[in-house]
């Protein structure tokens, strides 16, 4: 009767090692098989995607960042004109109910003027009134002869003239005050209209004359 050895008909067990070193440690040359082994490749068009993905992701956000700055900077921009505008409108308001109260005064010393009354002690007084109102920016308007503009105007007597083209101040019975464009107190004034041709009528009584 025949006996197996127990190591036959069985697979050793035990660890399994591999030799992968490149050069071999007898001949000292480089082995075929790892020299020719390729070497791994990285999904190169997987890693592109996902970079141009990216890339694009950033830029829409980006995008969005500075259209949203622009848009804060424009309502800003609005914001501070209209606080500046309404700044502007309330310091004339302001202003101009302070130099309504002093019309009055001023009406006297242009009268006193006038009149060669503005003289001594109420001469300086008036004069650095109309010094100190100019600088605060009052202006006085309505001269003789100037064209009749109805928003500054205020026609208190009319007539006709043959010295006139158009309708015109002829004389300024109170004059006017503004500020800037704000008018505070419309120029009362007398105004004439130009005057019919009467030349047919002239030349008719010539001729009778000279018969």
């Amino acid at each position: 009767m025949v006996t197996s050895s127990p190591d036959e008909g069985e697979e050793k067990e035990g660890p399994v090692i591999r030799d992968k070193r490149r050069i071999d440690p007898e001949t000292g040359q480089v082995r075929e098989q790892a020299a020719e082994s390729p070497a791994p490749e990285a999904p190169a068009d997987d890693g592109a995607k996902a970079t141009d993905q990216e890339v694009t992701a950033l830029q829409e956000q980006l995008a969005e960042r500075v259209a949203d700055l622009q848009r804060l900077k424009a309502e800003y921009d609005n914001y501070r004109r209209r606080v500046e505008r309404d700044r502007v409108a309330v310091r004339e308001q302001a202003l101009g109910q302070v130099l309504s109260e002093l019309l009055p005064v001023l009406d006297d010393i242009v009268r006193a003027r006038e009149h060669d009354e503005l003289q001594g002690g109420f001469k300086s007084v008036a004069e650095s009134l109309e010094a100190i109102t100019g600088k605060l920016g009052l202006e006085r308007y309505g001269e003789k002869g100037e064209p009749f503009d109805p928003t500054v105007h205020e026609a208190l007597m009319h007539s006709l003239s043959p010295d006139v083209t158009e309708t015109s101040v002829v004389d300024v019975l109170q004059p006017g005050y503004r500020i800037g464009e704000r008018i505070l107190r419309a120029a009362r004034v007398a105004v004439a209209d130009p005057a019919p041709d009467a030349g047919g009528e002239s030349g008719g009584d010539t001729g009778g004359d000279g018969e």
